[in-house]
């Protein structure tokens, strides 16, 4: 154990400690979320749409995984609960004016740069701040840029929203009490709810389950579809019963006209047929004329079963 030229192990050598789990690196997951597609993990671009759980996607890619949903092999882990368009929204992003610059584009690669900002801060957002959109007109902010213009009420909206709500006074549209409550967005003046039209992009998993939940609430009220008008009227006239049908044809259609020389030309046809079934029946014997009987006779009423025998009931 010394001085033989060998050598002391130590605990690291006769000890084997468990390997400590790899971890991914956060920064190429916020990297991921930002900057690319979450169907298609393609670059981001116009147009962008957004579901209501706030993840980012290439319209073109979700509307490739609608028509095809076996089109991407995640997809449905992805965004299976997306049933058609009509479950996201378009969003209007404002391009980041720094990123087409010569300086940044020699500094930073093409990719490393966030392509869009706020419209009120000039953040950008590249997942180091949170971001959201205002479902009613699509819009995007970040949350801290929207939180500082405070509440556009009567008094405080900027002047293009003023112009707007008296827009639609003079077009005799109410503003009743809810429409009062309703905050103005920034950019564009849409009406919108602080609690029920905002989404948050990319949120945290915890986050992400309450936006769940509040999905599903909604979804679970929506009134159940109705047929229109027309495949109600189709179904109808399927579940008709035919003679109603051709009666309704038979009564809706014109009278067939006749034409005089075919009424007359039948009419002698049936007159000469009549006078032949005469003059054969005048020729028959009296026992060819017992097989037709004759029909202003009185009918008997024992038949030829019971006829010329005795029974209780005859």
């Amino acid at each position: 154990m010394g001085n033989d030229g060998g050598s002391i192990p130590d605990r690291r050598d006769l000890v084997r400690t468990k390997k400590k789990a790899e971890q991914a690196d956060k920064a190429n997951q916020t990297r991921a979320k930002w900057f690319f597609c979450a169907l298609s993990k393609r670059p981001l671009q116009e147009p962008v749409v957004s579901c209501q759980l706030g993840r980012l996607y290439n319209k073109d890619a979700l509307v490739e995984y609608l028509l095809d949903r076996s089109a991407y092999g995640d997809g449905e882990a992805i965004c299976g609960h997306i049933r058609s368009l009509k479950d996201v929204k378009t969003l209007k992003l404002t391009t980041n004016p720094t990123k087409s610059t010569a300086a940044t584009a020699i500094a930073d690669s093409e990719d490393s740069r966030p392509q869009f900002v706020c419209p009120l801060t000039f953040k950008e957002m590249n997942g180091s701040q949170p971001f959201v959109y205002i479902t009613a007109c699509g819009c995007v902010f970040s949350q801290a840029g929207l939180k500082s213009m405070g509440p556009s009420k009567e008094g405080s909206r900027s002047p293009k929203e003023d112009e707007a709500v008296k827009d639609d006074k003079g077009k005799g549209k109410e503003v009743d009490a809810a429409d009062a409550e309703l905050d103005l967005c920034p950019q564009c003046g849409a009406k919108y709810s602080k609690s029920a039209d905002i989404i948050i992009l990319n949120p945290t998993s915890e986050e992400e389950e309450k936006m769940r939940f509040a999905m599903e609430l909604r979804r679970a009220s929506e009134p159940a579809k109705t047929k229109s008008k027309k495949r109600k009227a189709a179904a109808a006239d399927s579940t008709e019963p035919p003679t109603k049908k051709k009666h309704q044809v038979h009564s809706n259609s014109p009278a067939p006209s006749t034409n005089p020389n075919v009424a007359a030309t039948s009419r002698a046809v049936a007159q000469s047929l009549a006078v032949e079934e005469a003059r054969r029946k005048a020729g028959m014997s009296d026992a060819v004329k017992s097989l037709y009987g004759d029909p202003n006779a009185p009918k008997r009423k024992e038949t030829f079963m019971t006829m010329g025998t005795f029974t209780r009931y005859a």
